[in-house]
């Protein structure tokens, strides 16, 4: 049984868990096609509302296994073209996953490991752990990863990390916006878990119709095609089944049809006096 990448879907909040420990959880091509199989199959899942990307063992990702690069060593161009097409693939399939992402980030993160990350919607860090693009050490560059990350962290930065693989810590990826929060060991289940049921309570379609306006008006210029875009969602989405339930569930001071209701209890019989 392939156990590279461990799947639980059970319940709104499902886990996506890298489990390589012994190799600090790095890439292969095995690794890279269940990633994208485990993404692929949560996001079209309606029973899931979030998906919580983790690892085993003391580093999150070390970005490319050794064995795997000694056999790229051998590759030729239309093996390394198919191999990278495979890694952006699943990349994009991350960060374009309808549900909401959180990576939990237990440890340290290198290389392709950055772009995990970076792909993720929100990410939460140990203080401990450290952050390096560490291609150019290797005469290789960030390609692959290099749109997410520099989205996620700005160009600036991305100019500093990318070119000189410096190792940088968890403080400086909180200022950078790599990740959104910094937290001790012991409290970050805790902080996933509570960030991961706040999504959960959100409106489900919302949420992917969200995601989609954030690629939207990140990389589109603020024209009149932008705004008639943002226009015509907004209208579909108070439309929807979805938008009125949330609408009229607010004005009620009711919980929406998308979250578990209370079990209405049985009227008691009266008692004989």
């Amino acid at each position: 049984m392939d156990d590279t990448v461990l799947v639980d879907g059970r319940g709104p909040v499902a886990r996506v868990t890298l489990n390589r420990p012994a190799l600090r959880n790095a890439f292969n091509d095995e690794v890279i096609a269940r990633l994208t199989q485990a993404f692929e199959a949560l996001g079209a899942d309606d029973a899931v509302r979030v998906i919580v990307l983790a690892a085993e063992g003391p580093a999150f990702c070390a970005g490319a296994d050794l064995n795997w690069m000694r056999r790229m060593a051998d590759y030729s161009h239309a093996d390394n073209l198919a191999d990278a097409g495979a890694l952006a693939r699943m990349l994009r399939t991350v960060a374009q996953c309808p549900k909401p992402t959180v990576a939990r980030v237990q440890g340290d993160v290198y290389a392709g490991g950055m772009g995990l990350v970076a792909c993720c919607d929100i990410a939460v860090a140990v203080q401990g752990a450290g952050f390096c693009l560490s291609e150019v050490k290797l005469g290789l560059v960030p390609a692959t990863i290099g749109p997410y990350v520099v989205r996620a962290m700005g160009l600036r930065a991305a100019q500093r990390y990318m070119l000189t693989a410096e190792r940088f810590d968890a403080a400086e990826a909180l200022r950078l916006g790599l990740v959104h929060e910094v937290v001790d060991a012991a409290r970050l289940d805790e902080r996933v878990e509570a960030i991961a049921q706040t999504l959960a309570a959100n409106g489900p379609q919302a949420l992917a119709t969200c995601k989609r306006l954030l690629r939207d008006v990140s990389t589109a210029p603020l024209d009149d095609a932008l705004i008639e875009r943002t226009v015509r969602m907004i209208a579909d989405v108070r439309a929807s089944a979805e938008g009125r339930e949330g609408v009229q569930a607010f004005l009620h001071k009711r919980k929406p049809g998308w979250l578990p209701q209370a079990e209405a209890v049985p009227p008691t019989a009266p008692t004989q006096g």
